[in-house]
């Protein structure tokens, strides 16, 4: 949690700590009167108690019966030390629930800041366990993200995790504007109905018809009216899922070396695609002149071309060119500076 929700915390927790400490101070106020009165008055319990309680509330119904002298000394002490731990506990309980609102409304005018502030996010539509995955992995990268997902309950858990949300219909074309899609780089569709999907896919399309639009589907005939309708990508899980499980199978060796270079942070081998700029000085330069083996230890595995054909382990005489994006696997230490050779700086 930040700093902020720490603070929060710990204040929530302090009003709550001085209600319950008024509560006890009561309690041992009534169960004073009530034992006073009882050996002064010689009351029953129950006697002793009503008395105790309309004497320190000043409701002043009825009394028992007649007051001693002692007990009305009893009484006004009782009065003025009752009174003033009641207002004490009452005003710590009104100021606990004036704090929590204002609180809440500070809290949604911050949240409402920070998504106008927003700009070339992408905006995950969905936030149950793969949009939690795709979230979390943007964010740890670095990649400024915004969620919508129409259940409540996952407030909590957005709140927790410290990233932007509106919890609303991500259908709906008010609340995909309201999340800044006009400044969004993409949008990620992954509710659990395809129907939706394809309704977010169509709505987000219209609204911005450059826009990155990666949606899920479940079943396959879902995939190809998801690209009819705009998505640039469909993503299939359970279809992956039981691609990944079978090679786990038949190739075990080869899916722990993905594994281990896709999702492993803790080894220097990555796998990135970087795209070339025309100022690059590597523009129109091919493979083996280019000295990205030789003299930065990295290895092209793949080279998407800009009209999107992709080239599988290109040859050496494989030209690079304007447009492209390079899949290299290396050290992240010789890729940044394969990027940053690339990116023409």
């Amino acid at each position: 949690m930040t700093i902020r929700k720490h603070i929060d915390t710990a204040i929530a927790a302090s009003g709550l700590q001085k209600i319950i400490r008024g509560l006890i101070l009561l309690g041992m106020v009534v169960m004073m009167g009530t034992i006073g009165y009882m050996i002064i008055e010689r009351w029953h319990l129950m006697d002793a108690l009503y008395m105790t309680v309309i004497t320190i509330t000043t409701v002043g119904f009825k009394e028992v019966s007649r007051v001693s002298e002692p007990g009305r000394v009893f009484t006004v002490i009782l009065i003025f030390t009752g009174m003033g731990i009641m207002a004490y506990t009452l005003g710590m309980v009104a100021q606990f629930m004036v704090e929590g609102e204002i609180r809440s409304i500070l809290g949604r005018r911050k949240l409402g800041s920070r998504i106008k502030s927003l700009k070339k996010h992408y905006i995950i539509c969905g936030y149950g366990r793969i949009g939690r995955i795709i979230a979390q992995e943007l964010k740890s990268n670095g990649i400024p993200i915004l969620v919508i997902d129409s259940d409540p309950e996952s407030q909590n858990t957005l709140d927790q995790h410290d990233m932007p949300y509106i919890i609303d219909d991500a259908t709906s074309e008010d609340v995909l504007i309201e999340a800044g899609i006009e400044r969004a780089k993409g949008l990620v569709a992954v509710v659990l109905s395809d129907a939706d999907n394809l309704f977010i896919t169509m709505t987000a399309r219209g609204l911005k018809p450059d826009l990155f639009i990666l949606a899920r589907a479940d079943e396959e005939h879902a995939q190809k009216k998801l690209l009819r309708v705009g998505a640039d990508h469909v993503v299939l899980p359970y279809l992956m899922g039981g691609r990944k499980m079978a090679q786990t199978i038949l190739r075990p060796a080869v899916a722990d070396f993905l594994d281990l270079t896709i999702h492993d942070k803790n080894i220097e081998l990555n796998i990135e695609e970087l795209q070339v700029k025309k100022v690059s000085k590597l523009n129109g330069v091919t493979l083996v002149d280019s000295g990205i083996r030789q003299k930065m230890n990295v290895i092209i595995v793949g080279i998407r071309k800009k009209d999107g054909e992709m080239m599988f382990n290109p040859s050496f005489e494989a030209r690079i060119e304007a447009g492209d994006i390079l899949i290299a696997l290396g050290q992240s230490s010789e890729l940044d500076r394969l990027a940053f050779i690339l990116a023409g700086k």
